[in-house]
């Protein structure tokens, strides 16, 4: 009985999250100009998806922003997590500290970089991309401290004490020893930093000047009314998605069953 009554739960659960989903994918394939009225099946919306130059520029400027802004957070992140481990002193202030871009409303956020950007890019530069890569730098650096933190804090040690009694440099052993342990920590913050800088909005909204990611694109385009494309372009996100992560599921089994298989051997 209980469960029967788990599994109606868990099914309400998946319709509620991924019914709306798939009929903005089964409505993107209508062929009349009203996207909530079926008309007939048509590949026409995705067709005008790829005559739309801007919908296209505007989601390579949001992965190329996500893609830099993720490699940046991670350097920094990593770094500050690194200094924040050997703090002596106030080590929880500046943890504290370092989190409040979490805690903090975005359009708080957005406001107060909009004022520093305001006075330091003032003149020609301006705002723009340059902008809007550091504003994602800034909100995705406390995702990855608080990834790669209790990782360094579980690490043992005595390897990298020992990588240096072995013949290692300081420089050698951080990169054979320390990063080794620290990379699945520093992967998982690259992935939550993509996926937040992907999706922003408030933020790169006051921080763009002219330059447009996908989500303010939208934004804009919406001011004239939902349109049969926009439903192609998400379906498309969708489903590229779904497959990343099926591809990185059906990767992450195969290897713990090669991990079990090497435990038995042994």
């Amino acid at each position: 009985m209980r469960k029967s009554l788990s599994w109606v739960y868990f099914s309400i659960i998946m319709l509620f999250l991924y019914l709306p989903i798939f009929i903005m994918i089964f409505y993107s394939f209508n062929s009349g100009s009203v996207i909530t009225k079926w008309s007939g099946f048509s590949l026409e919306n995705y067709a005008n998806l790829f005559q739309k130059s801007r919908a296209i520029q505007s989601l390579w400027n949001s992965l190329l922003i996500a893609l830099l802004s993720s490699i940046g957070s991670c350097v920094l992140g990593t770094l500050a997590a690194l200094g924040i481990h050997n703090l002596k002193k106030g080590k929880a202030l500046v943890l504290n500290i370092s989190n409040l871009p979490i805690i903090n409303p975005e359009i708080v956020t957005g406001v107060s970089l909009l004022l520093i950007f305001g006075a330091l890019f003032s003149g020609n530069l301006g705002l723009g991309f340059h902008t809007v890569l550091l504003a994602h730098i800034v909100f995705n650096t406390p995702y990855v401290i608080l990834n790669v933190l209790p990782r360094i804090r579980r690490m043992d040690k005595n390897l990298y004490e020992a990588a240096i009694d072995l013949g290692c440099t300081p420089v050698q052993a951080f990169w054979k020893v320390v990063m080794p342990e620290l990379f699945p920590a520093i992967l998982s913050g690259f992935l939550i930093s993509f996926t937040y800088s992907m999706d922003d909005f408030v933020i790169s909204y006051y921080t763009g000047g002219t330059f447009q990611t996908f989500s303010v694109f939208i934004y804009n385009s919406l001011k004239k009314g939902p349109q049969a494309w926009m439903l192609a372009l998400s379906g498309l996100l969708f489903i590229t998605v779904l497959i990343v992560l099926i591809v990185m599921n059906v990767h992450d089994i195969r290897q713990e069953k090669r991990e079990e298989k090497n435990r038995v051997k042994l």
